[in-house]
């Protein structure tokens, strides 16, 4: 069998509540190739001394980082967009990770959308770290929708050099998530696992329990020699204890393995009699 050449991680947001530690821990035990830090209110997520010292104590490589795009985090590293991008790029270049991952500007941070993908294109062109930006969705209530990013929440027609694609946000946005895969082509840098059902809300399910096409977006990219990263970023809150959380995150490992692989075995038509 030949070997997918996605690596597996585990961002740091699959453990919460539990602190970012707990993932490192996790990732370790259970087999994971790295991890993505999610940047947020988790001290331990914003100090680089700290996370280099996890890194090193768990084995675990930093294989990507996660700016801090989220309402809960404008205060996190500052409120400057553009500085919070800088002191990713620095964090992740210490660490080792290859990625960013961003998202795209709030519609009322005026100045940053408007200079977004320029600013993207340049600080791309000033180190090696690939700064990958998230597919995100419209919100919808009451009949209505309301865009609340820009300049889209589709990076599909944006002139973005590298980009994430999150199944949980093309179940709220009602993507095609493979179509999507494929109109990206060479730019889809990033992917995170998860997987939803469909409705207004951010579900970040565990693959294989929702609508999303995770085992088929998974052998696509086996398919089609994905060298990026396939990083689990699933919501585990409702687990009961931290031994249910972890079967969950085993649970995703696995199907994400699984279904990486699968896509690889060669076809029992293909092997000539004499060898079966």
């Amino acid at each position: 069998m030949r070997v997918p050449r996605a690596l597996v991680g585990l961002s740091t947001a699959s453990t919460y509540p539990d602190s970012t530690a707990t993932a490192f821990e996790m990732a370790a035990r259970l087999g994971y190739d790295g991890v993505e830090v999610m940047v947020w209110t988790d001290p331990i997520s914003q100090d680089v001394d700290e996370l280099e010292r996890l890194s090193d104590q768990h084995q675990v490589p930093i294989l990507a980082i996660h700016a801090p795009c989220l309402i809960i985090t404008q205060r996190v590293w500052g409120t400057d967009p553009w500085a919070k991008l800088v002191r990713a790029r620095k964090a992740a270049e210490r660490l080792g990770a290859s990625t960013v991952v961003v998202h795209p500007p709030f519609r009322w941070q005026r100045d940053y959308a408007r200079d977004f993908v320029a600013g993207i294109e340049r600080m791309r062109n000033e180190t090696a770290v690939r700064f990958a930006v998230e597919n995100m969705f419209p919100l919808r209530a009451r009949g209505r929708q309301v865009v609340p990013y820009a300049p889209d929440w589709s990076p599909v027609e944006q002139e973005y050099a590298d980009v994430t694609l999150d199944l949980s946000h093309t179940s709220v946005s009602q993507s095609d998530a493979l179509e999507m895969a494929t109109l990206l082509g060479d730019r889809l840098a990033h992917v995170h696992m998860a997987d939803g059902v469909g409705s207004n809300r951010d579900e970040h399910l565990v693959p294989g329990r929702g609508t999303q096409p995770c085992a088929e977006l998974l052998e696509l990219l086996a398919r089609t020699g994905f060298a990026g990263q396939v990083q689990l970023e699933i919501n585990t809150r409702k687990a009961e204890t931290r031994f249910d959380r972890e079967a969950e995150i085993a649970e995703a490992l696995a199907y994400t393995r699984l279904h990486l692989a699968a896509a690889l075995e060669p076809d029992p038509a293909d092997t000539p009699e004499e060898a079966r």
